[in-house]
């Protein structure tokens, strides 16, 4: 039987210690520890401000830009995984994520605080966040467990959430916020031996074995069959919506929370009840979507989180109403990225896949920056986050209609005709 191209990822790279379960364990680790701190560092707001008499408009700022970076950063980072593999990636991203631990810990200006945790950080996310682990699965996972462990690794982020935002808040209740931020720095450099169970085989490498392989496509041609399928488009602007409402709430949610009267103790539980949630929604779309059409399930999760969102600002906010937000918010948090990767592999398989989630990826942090950057600016200027409640709602119903037209099927290409 022919191997196709398709396939070359999923061939050992190197003796068989590398299990599909190790691969997914590894995975989810490395996906635990990568998005964890940056879930939590809205909690860093109010004491970096208090210390240096910043405005949340200086915070906001600075992870606005990690979260654009992130996102700009992405299909660089899949691109040289692509090419590459992905474990020099994964590796590289992490020092650069300590890095900006370390520098945010020991910021006294704007500049530096920009520097540690919008650059550094914001570039270490694109290299080795869960967006790479997800790509990883694609290559070195068979079809029957993809779906599956594409759910797994989606929720192993959200449980770094739900484990960072209480343990972030004790440490910095406890030993003040630059001692947490060095905490969080050293974990982040557990991920370079996870990193070695998702190495994948550099393109060259795989395009020189004995396995023939027809008319490989180039990275030019891939980005111009993505760009120019409507699907694709649809897609990639239904994303942007994602990263705006995930990057608002989870930078700003906990001030939002405090300015109401809510203790940062339970912030921190609210922040924590989105991970554990999303562990449940993550998982439970990563089965849905083989039983129900992918865009109808994301359809479904946008217009679902602009309903949260109007009953939360519509009612006085307590403890239990935030943490209720909370666990609504966390069935769809993360839950879109299982459908949306899904739909990449499908329409164009897996070669590119990193590249293409990765331009995917700059859509939904584009929103993201865009979410922390007004929200900061919104809030000095008004002293309230209303209107980009209300922004999130629009862009929530519209994500949803703009989902319904997509088609789910492979793309068609020129089969190349024998001489």
């Amino acid at each position: 039987m022919a191997t196709t191209e398709s396939d070359l990822g999923q061939l050992p790279a190197s003796g068989t210690w590398r299990t599909p379960l190790l691969v997914i364990v590894c995975g989810c680790a490395i996906a635990l520890l990568s998005f964890g701190p940056r879930s939590g560092l809205g909690f860093f707001i109010q004491p970096m401000s208090r210390d240096f008499a910043w405005g949340r408009d200086i915070f906001g700022l600075a992870l606005a830009l990690q979260n654009l970076l992130w996102g700009l950063g992405q299909p660089i980072a899949g691109a040289i995984a692509d090419r590459f593999g992905v474990l020099r990636v994964i590796c590289v991203g992490a020092v650069l994520y300590a890095a900006g631990l370390l520098l945010m810990s020991h910021a006294t200006t704007p500049l530096s605080l920009d520097l540690g945790a919008g650059v550094l950080i914001g570039f270490g996310l694109s290299g080795c966040s869960f967006n790479l682990v997800l790509s990883a699965f694609s290559k070195l996972l068979p079809p029957e467990r993809r779906s599956v462990a594409l759910g797994a690794g989606t929720a192993a982020g959200s449980f770094g959430q739900f484990l960072f935002a209480p343990f972030g808040v004790a440490l910095i209740d406890n030993f003040g916020w630059q001692t947490a931020l060095m905490v969080f720095a050293a974990l982040m450099l557990l991920i370079l031996p996870l990193s070695l169970a998702l190495s994948t085989p550099p393109t060259a490498k795989a395009a020189t074995t004995d396995v023939p392989v027809a008319d490989p496509q180039s990275f030019r041609t891939a980005l111009a069959e993505a760009f120019g399928h409507r699907s694709y488009v649809l897609l990639v602007l239904g994303f942007f919506t994602c990263g705006f409402q995930l990057a608002f709430i989870t930078v700003h949610l906990p001030a939002y929370l405090s300015d109401r009267g809510i203790p940062a103790s339970s912030g921190g539980w609210v922040i924590a009840a989105i991970g554990l949630f999303n562990i449940i929604g993550s998982l439970g779309v990563g089965w849905l979507q083989n039983v129900f059409p992918k865009r109808y399930i994301l359809s479904v999760i946008y217009f679902t989180r602009a309903l949260s969102i109007v009953a939360f600002i519509s009612f006085p906010v307590t403890t239990f109403s935030a943490i209720a937000f909370g666990a609504i918010s966390g069935l769809t948090w993360l839950s879109t990225v299982p459908p949306t990767s899904a739909l990449i592999a499908l329409m164009f398989g897996t070669r590119w896949f990193a590249t293409l989630y990765g331009f995917s990826f700059v859509s939904h942090q584009v929103g993201g920056f865009l979410g922390v950057w007004l929200g900061g600016i919104v809030f000095e200027k008004f002293g309230s986050y209303t209107p980009i409640w209300w922004l999130s709602v629009f862009f929530g119903v519209l994500s949803a209609l703009i989902n319904l037209p997509i088609v789910e099927a492979p793309v068609r290409r020129a089969v190349a005709q024998p001489a």
